[in-house]
């Protein structure tokens, strides 16, 4: 089951529901794949709406490697996701939305540069 709190995104991929997450380690994998100098970069990338299908695969890939599944970028780009490409790209949008904050449950409002500004959450239960 998804939590949000921890930044999980959940989606039927293949035919399986599948959930994702862009742990550290994911984002220190994606910042080598995409050139960025930091998290900051990363995010001001992953936001300027300019990802290419290698982007989205990777991308997708690093998140449900980082909930523990064991997939490789090529296992993934092979996956089906009822809806195609439009539905491949509004999961891209989720995953980062949920992992840097600014946007809604639909992905809209994502921020070109979240990580300029401290994101607001609720805690988890039991811990206020």
């Amino acid at each position: 089951m998804a939590n949000r709190y921890r930044g999980d995104v959940e989606a039927i991929i293949a035919g399986e529901r599948r959930v994702m997450r862009l742990t550290l380690g994911a984002l220190a994998e994606l910042e080598t794949a995409f050139g960025a100098e930091d998290m900051a970069d990363l995010a001001r990338r992953l936001g300027s709406g300019t990802l290419k299908a290698r982007d989205a695969v990777r991308i997708v890939a690093a998140g449900l490697r980082g909930a523990g599944e064991p997939v490789t970028d090529a296992e993934v780009a092979a996956l089906p996701i009822d809806g195609g490409a439009p539905a491949w790209a509004a999961l891209v949008v989720r995953l980062i939305a949920e992992t840097f904050g600014g946007a809604s449950e639909t992905g809209e409002g994502v921020d070109a540069a979240p990580l300029d500004r401290p994101v607001s959450r609720s805690p988890s239960p039991g811990t206020t």
